[in-house]
C-alpha cells in the first residue's frame, strides 16, 4: 500500500502541467466597420488564455488609448468593469464617426505570475478599419514601449494567408524573439489540441524581428512578441524579471465560394 502510494505521489509530481500562455485581450465586436449600424464598436479586454477559455483577473489597464495616426485620445475613463465568470474584464463602447483606421492599444498593469516567477506586462494592440479607409496599417506606434507590427494589411486577411509581423522593442526590431500564437474560439467555448504543447504554438523572429504564420482557420488569432524587460521590479523584496509582450489581435476571415456572375 504504501509503496503505491509513492509511485502515485511520483506519478503526480511528474505528471506535466499545462503549459497555457497569457494573453492580454482586445475582442472588438467587428474587425470592420462598413455600415452605420455597426459604428459603436464593443470591445472586451481581458487577461486570458484564449485557446482554453479562461484566465486571470484584469486589474483596470495603467492606459487604454485610440490612435488615429499619430493622434491619441484617452479611453480609460470609458471602460467599464465587468465580470466573465469569476473574473474581472473591462467593456468599452466606441462610436466611430469618419473614416479611418482605428488603433486600439492597452497597456496594464505588471502582473505577478508565481509560475513564472516574473512579471508580465502585456501592451495589446487591435485595429478596426472603418468605411474603406484602412491607411498606416504597416506605420508603428509613436512612443508604444513594444509592439508587432503587420507587413500584410491586418483588415484584409483570410484563413489560409500568411501573416507577416515584426516585432518591435523599443523602437528597434526584436530579432531572435519567442512569438506565442492562439486561436481564440469566441465566447462560451475552447479550443482542442491533440496535445498539450501545441497549445500555445510558437515561432521565433529572424534577425529583422521578422516571423510568419499561416492560421489553418477563420477567427480571432492573437501573437504575442515576447522578451524581457531591461528593468526589475520588485516582489516580495526581491528583484524580479519583466516578461514584455507584444500582443496584436487580427481576424482571419473564411474564404468564400465564387458566386454566378455576368460572363464576360
Amino acid at each position: 500500500m504504501k509503496k503505491s502510494f509513492f509511485l502515485l505521489a511520483v506519478l503526480v509530481i511528474l505528471a506535466p502541467v499545462p503549459a497555457w500562455a497569457h494573453f492580454g485581450m482586445l475582442i472588438p465586436s467587428v474587425p470592420t466597420v462598413m455600415d452605420s449600424k455597426d459604428s459603436t464598436v464593443t470591445m472586451d479586454a481581458k487577461f486570458w488564455h484564449p485557446f482554453e477559455n479562461n484566465g486571470m483577473d484584469l486589474v483596470k489597464p495603467k492606459s487604454f488609448q485610440v490612435y488615429q495616426g499619430d493622434q491619441a485620445a484617452d479611453l480609460l475613463p470609458s471602460l467599464k468593469e465587468t465580470k466573465l465568470g469569476d473574473h474581472t474584464t473591462w467593456r468599452l463602447s466606441y462610436k466611430i464617426e469618419r473614416p479611418g483606421l482605428y488603433k486600439f492599444v492597452m497597456e496594464p498593469e505588471p502582473y505577478w505570475e508565481p509560475a513564472e516567477d516574473c512579471f508580465i506586462v502585456h501592451y495589446t494592440k487591435v485595429y478596426v478599419d472603418a468605411f474603406g479607409d484602412d491607411d498606416g496599417w504597416n506605420e508603428p506606434t509613436p512612443g508604444l514601449k513594444t509592439e508587432i507590427v503587420p507587413l500584410i494589411k491586418p483588415g484584409g486577411l483570410y484563413a489560409g494567408n500568411t501573416f507577416v509581423g515584426r516585432v518591435l522593442l523599443d523602437g528597434q526590431s526584436a530579432k531572435n524573439s519567442e512569438v506565442e500564437i492562439e486561436w481564440y474560439p469566441g465566447p462560451g467555448k475552447a479550443g482542442q489540441a491533440p496535445y498539450e504543447s501545441m497549445v500555445p504554438q510558437t515561432v521565433m523572429t529572424d534577425e529583422q524581428g521578422l516571423f510568419f504564420y499561416t492560421p489553418p482557420t477563420e477567427g480571432w488569432w492573437g501573437f504575442a512578441g515576447l522578451n524581457t524587460a531591461d528593468y526589475k521590479l520588485p516582489q516580495e523584496g526581491q528583484q524580479k524579471d519583466v516578461e514584455l509582450g507584444a500582443v496584436l489581435w487580427l481576424y482571419f476571415h473564411k474564404f468564400r465560394d465564387a458566386t454566378a456572375g455576368s460572363a464576360e
